[in-house]
């Protein structure tokens, strides 16, 4: 049986923080287990390759149990399988939330989770090629950069949002999110800066650290109370591997609680009902999930006004030939450039809507193209959800998907902020700096809607904007998994670093957080 000091289950944004900076210490011996193979497709680090990524094999489709009517096929939460995780796969929009995220988290039980707590390890990850400032740091390992290719279509959609009233935001990452702007991205030298490379690429040399992918983790093993070492295959054979300090599951909000309960933590009477021997009753695994919802509204333009040209092979050879000899043009902006934090609700301090402009149609999954090829798409997400769904087991067979059910608008007020958030999008895609370059709506089709038809539109269309997390809530009460310092409530020896961590979503995209929460829990860690 192999041994090792650290164990870290997946390599994801927040285990390859992880695996870096704990291999940091000489003395103490890394292994990173990771499911999925290694990051050697070309489409995961050339940024306009985006849309490869976001409908290729490096993602699992895991279904969720439907609660609404629905037209489309059978619902899936889209879950990356490769290492650097989403990191790898996303469209690199860099966002911490804000402020006030942070303290609801405390609030909610996660002490010394705070803005002022955790933005030095913000600043501490981040390598800015634009600012350097209480907000933002330079020299770290993560690419944080402008998009240099902007398309003049994302700039007619900010002028846009400023006829509309949303005030022009330099910078969404200030701690005042609020207007419109454009997105910095996880990128370097035009290049994705996923925590694979900004993380792991430097460490690989390293004798104390081992990345072993395309092994899937099966149980975690306890002995006395203790988690000691996980089993895993690899190759068809199963293995067993020993932690002499830690076993940390990084692997994600839907697969961490899927792993604790295969291993027998969690709540009691759903392990006994799958026959797993219950090593600690933990009630609140796998309960509080959370996931923001978006729409899509598709546009149809009136001329080659987007990046749908480049769908045809020759302005795509001029594409891939401007990147390849200079690494500009198209192929060097990820395609969704622009966008804004505002309300739909104003008794709220922070803006509740995030807005993303989509220069083309057909870039995700779930929206089709429009007639004469050329169009955009705005999608837009509410982004501090009321409901709340939960993870189950299906079976004790760790090859089988869990039961995901997220309960979109099981609370009515998300159904509420979200329609009125696609009635203000809507608004902005009327005004003169924009609609001079449109045709038609085509998704919803073109026409007025009342209020009733756009949550109508909202409750059918809806999709999973693919942000979970919640389901290993950090906290001191009975529902909580994981203290502040992240270790298992009753399990010596074991600790959850993902997403699944939060108290609550942040308002915006969470992989900057996922990668935050990497190095604090490694700072914590290296100076016990």
């Amino acid at each position: 049986m192999d041994t090792a000091d650290i164990v870290i289950v997946g390599g994801g944004s927040t285990g390859c923080v992880l695996a870096s900076r704990l291999s940091e210490d000489p003395e103490c011996n890394v292994v990173l287990l990771e499911e999925g193979p290694r990051d050697w497709s070309p489409y995961i680090h050339i940024p306009g390759a985006y849309y490869k990524t976001a409908q290729g094999r490096l993602l699992k489709r895991i279904p969720w149990v439907a609660t609404q009517e629905r037209n489309d096929a059978q619902p899936t939460m889209v879950q990356p399988s490769v290492l650097g995780g989403g990191s790898s796969v996303n469209a690199m929009i860099y966002i911490r939330g804000n402020p006030d995220d942070y303290e609801r988290w405390e609030a909610e039980g996660a002490t010394g989770w705070g803005y002022q707590d955790v933005l030095p390890y913000f600043k501490k990850a981040e390598d800015n090629n634009r600012f350097c400032n209480d907000a933002h740091g330079i020299g770290g390992p993560l690419g944080v950069s402008d998009v240099d290719h902007i398309h003049p279509l994302t700039r007619a959609w900010l002028q846009a949002c400023q006829q509309s009233g949303m005030p022009y935001n330099p910078d969404f990452n200030s701690g005042d999110p609020a207007g419109c702007g454009l997105y910095q991205i996880t990128a370097r030298n035009k290049r994705r800066s996923s925590a694979a490379t900004a993380y792991l690429n430097p460490a690989r040399k390293r004798k104390n650290l081992s990345i072993v992918t395309r092994a899937q983790v099966t149980r975690i093993i306890v002995e006395n109370g203790r988690a000691v070492g996980v089993e895993y295959t690899l190759r068809g054979k199963s293995k067993k591997i020993r932690a002499s300090q830690d076993v940390i599951s990084s692997a994600g909000a839907i697969n961490s609680p899927k792993l604790l309960m295969l291993s027998g933590i969690g709540p009691a009477d759903e392990l006994r009902r799958h026959g797993i021997e219950v090593q600690q009753d933990l009630p609140g695994v796998g309960q509080n999930l959370q996931d923001h919802i978006e729409i899509s509204l598709v546009y149809q333009l009136n001329g080659p006004h987007s990046y749908d040209k480049y769908k045809k092979p020759f302005w795509k050879l001029m594409a891939g030939l401007e990147y390849a000899l200079f690494k500009g043009g198209p192929a060097s902006s990820n395609l969704i450039e622009g966008g804004g934090f505002w309300w739909a609700d104003r008794s709220e301090r922070m803006p509740d809507l995030q807005y993303f402009m989509v220069v083309g149609a057909g870039v995700e999954e779930g929206v089709e193209t429009v007639p004469g090829g050329n169009g955009c798409t705005i999608n837009l997400g509410q982004i501090r959800p009321r409901s709340r769904g939960d993870i189950r087991l299906a079976s004790s067979d760790p090859s089988d998907f869990p039961k995901v059910r997220p309960n979109y608008f099981s609370d009515p007020y998300d159904l509420e902020i979200i329609a009125q958030g696609t009635k203000h999008a809507m608004e902005i895609m009327q005004q003169s700096a924009i609609s001079k370059y449109v045709e038609q709506r085509h998704e919803p089709a073109p026409g007025r809607m009342s209020m009733d038809e756009i949550k109508a539109f909202c409750a059918a269309h809806a999709h999973a904007a693919l942000h979970p997390s919640g389901t290993c809530r950090t906290g001191t009460d009975p529902m909580s998994v994981v203290d502040p310092k992240l270790r298992v409530h009753g399990v010596d020896g074991l600790r959850v670093a993902d997403a699944s961590i939060m108290p609550s979503l942040i308002s915006g995209n969470p992989n900057a957080v996922c990668i935050m929460i990497g190095e604090k829990l490694s700072a914590m860690m290296r100076s016990a």
